[in-house]
Order: C-alpha cells, then sequence, then structure tokens
C-alpha cells in the first residue's frame, strides 16, 4: 500500500484508531500560531520534501 501521510491519518480515523492532532505551516511565525492551538506540552516538527 503506498498512500501519504494525511491519506492513512483519515483512514485510521475512521476505524476509531487515536491520530494526532496535526498543523501545515510555511512560516515560523505559523508555527507559533499553531502550536498555541494544538493541545500538549510536547509538539513535533516533521519536514516533508518532495524529490
Amino acid at each position: 500500500m503506498n498512500i501519504h501521510e494525511y491519506q492513512a491519518k483519515a483512514l485510521l480515523r475512521q476505524y476509531g484508531a487515536p491520530v494526532s492532532d496535526g498543523r501545515v505551516v510555511m512560516k515560523a511565525d505559523e508555527a507559533k500560531t499553531a502550536a498555541g492551538e494544538l493541545d500538549g506540552p510536547l509538539w513535533v516538527v516533521k519536514a516533508q520534501i518532495h524529490a
């Protein structure tokens, strides 16, 4: 199976699996705003670069 992460998350949610919330940002100031919208003491930054 070859699917993107957002597709996998949607599929997992459909079957009731717990999936963390996330945001897509392009700039540092957007990251700060997004972090304020998410609950929790820890955030993970994931860079995805298509080659």
